[in-house]
């Protein structure tokens, strides 16, 4: 298992989520720690998702697309 020192990478994938790779910490805009419970987390783009800041595949049947 990959330790804590790892880097974190964010991958965006053409027409769907951010990929955040690694012990990445994610924040509400108030600054509210979200609790993660794996290595690897996907991040809605598409502001459909109903499971929010994650991604729940909503941007497929929206037909969400992104710039190039």
């Amino acid at each position: 298992m990959s330790g804590a020192q790892d880097p974190v990478t964010i991958t965006a994938y053409p027409d769907g989520p951010l990929l955040v790779r690694g012990a990445a910490v994610i924040e509400t805009s108030d600054g509210e720690p979200i609790e993660v419970t794996r290595r690897t987390v996907a991040l809605c783009r598409c502001g459909l998702s109903t499971i929010k800041p994650f991604c729940d595949g909503t941007h497929k049947a929206a037909g969400f697309r992104t710039d190039a």
